[in-house]
């Protein structure tokens, strides 16, 4: 019987590196079956990864798109983690999988990452606001594709892709769309999180800690080790051959708890201060432009209100349903600063 191949992206980052940790240490039999191969940039990074039983391929890059394609097309499963903004990745990937489903005739599937930035709102600017808490049981796709129309945000972009150019190919395809993820990650590589990590490293860089206007609007949070279960998960239920709900009927929110960027910035600056790499536990209220300004990169202002000052809620209910059991708490959450900002001080 053929051993079933499963491709990983963005392996060496923060979900990627955990996932595969995850499916490294697994103890489901279909899972401990397969084969894993990861796609890397660095010939040192397929050498760890051949030590682990990984099969490191090296490439150049997403922008890369005929190699992701061949490269997918001869895997069954792709477990997409790398740039969730890349459009043209995704859809390589599909093509790929497209390809593999040809030569075989036999089913293929993407686990596509995505975040919940694709569903926030603009309350800095007041261009759109949103009250609802949506569940990953609505339908997303007809919200995404309507947020879509009035403005383009390549994060949705790439959902889109990934839900259309899929159904168009006859891939089945399951977006695992995340809030905010924290805790410390089990991967080989990058350990850290994306917007908790950036709120620390700017407030060491300008000596108080930030946030966008009042930040009074809300996210919600899962712990890394919660989210990495949901893709263990959905693969062994694939791998069991179960007909999850795919395609644009297949997203899958992760929610375990939520909070206000007010909050964030506030914890992230009184354990900043409690363990001395903080002066103060300051919070300034700055402005979009004023943030972006500090930041010196080029980053353009409804990026950076959708990613770090948006109202952005979500209920799991499709996820809880097939299974998902998260047993992080809210200690968890509000204990997890502490841990992050060792790991952010380290870095000088």
């Amino acid at each position: 019987m053929a051993v079933t191949k499963v491709l990983i992206t963005g392996a060496t980052g923060y979900i990627g590196g955990s996932v595969l940790a995850t499916l490294l240490t697994s103890i489901n039999p279909k899972i401990r079956g397969i084969s894993i191969s990861a796609l890397v940039r660095k010939q040192e990074q397929a050498a760890i990864l051949k030590e682990n039983g990984v099969n490191g391929i090296i490439f150049s890059g997403l922008d890369d798109t005929d190699f992701v394609r061949k490269v997918a097309s001869d895997h069954d499963f792709v477990i997409n983690t790398a740039n969730a903004f890349h459009f043209r990745a995704a859809e390589a990937i599909i093509l790929g999988l497209a390809d593999r489903k040809k030569q075989t005739g036999k089913d293929v599937y993407l686990i596509h990452t995505s975040g919940t930035s694709s569903l926030g709102d603009f309350p800095i600017t007041g261009s759109y606001t949103e009250t609802r808490v949506l569940s990953d049981k609505d339908d997303i796709y007809t919200y995404l594709r309507h947020r879509e129309d009035l403005e383009p945000y390549q994060q949705r972009t790439t959902d889109l892709v990934v839900f259309e150019k899929g159904e168009a190919a006859s891939i089945k395809t399951y977006i695992l769309m995340s809030p905010t993820i924290y805790g410390l990650g089990s991967g080989l590589f990058n350990r850290t999180s994306i917007q908790i990590d950036a709120i620390m490293r700017a407030a060491r860089r300008d000596g108080f800690t930030s946030v966008i206007g009042s930040g009074a609007a809300e996210w919600d949070h899962v712990h890394v080790e919660d989210l990495v279960q949901l893709y263990e998960l959905v693969l062994a239920r694939l791998l069991d051959g179960d007909n999850l709900p795919s395609n644009k009927k297949g997203i899958y929110f992760n929610e375990t708890g939520h909070h206000s960027w007010r909050y964030l910035s506030e914890r992230i600056s009184r354990d900043g201060n409690a363990l001395g790499y903080l002066t103060s536990d300051e919070v300034r209220e700055v402005s979009l432009k004023e943030w972006i300004t500090r930041s010196r990169k080029a980053l353009s202002p409804r990026t950076v209100e959708l990613g770090f000052a948006s109202r952005s809620r979500t209920r799991a209910d499709l996820a809880r349903e097939l299974g998902w059991k998260p047993t992080k708490t809210e200690k968890d959450f509000k204990d997890s600063f502490m841990d992050e900002w060792k790991v952010i001080a380290k870095e000088g």
